[in-house]
């Protein structure tokens, strides 16, 4: 059984930083072999990828919203993913989850549909 848990999430000013954590674990479970995201729900819309890394490859991949902006990351030997967020926006807030599934290679890598495991989800709040 995969666990996923998120970390990181508070309060932030407009323009600031935060880094947000993906710990996993569970029997046999590496982040090396599992195509890793990263999605945010603000509130009264619909959960939205944000970024994704390929297991086989470490491709990294970005929605439009976020791109120069945040980046993600893992940590082989921890086995966390990360998603370090710079020049945060109101537009930002949102929970925001680590999702992970095992040996994905297809190009649907930024529809929630793909993941099959998820975290609870960290809060993220911008103000402005």
């Amino acid at each position: 059984q995969v666990q996923l848990v998120e970390s990181g999430g508070g309060l932030v000013q407009a323009g600031g930083s935060l880094r947000l954590s993906c710990a996993a674990s569970g029997r046999s479970f590496s982040i090396t072999t599992n195509t890793m995201g990263w999605f945010r729900q603000a509130p009264g819309k619909e959960r939205e990828f944000v970024a994704a890394m390929r297991w086989v490859n470490s491709a990294t991949y970005y929605a439009d919203s976020v791109k120069g902006r945040f980046t993600i990351s893992r940590d082989n030997v921890k086995n966390t993913l990360y998603l370090q967020m710079n020049s945060l926006k109101a537009e930002d807030t949102a929970v925001y989850y680590c999702a992970a599934r095992a040996y994905y290679s297809g190009s649907d890598y930024y529809k929630d549909k793909v993941y099959n495991s998820w975290g609870q989800g960290t809060q993220v709040t911008v103000s402005s």
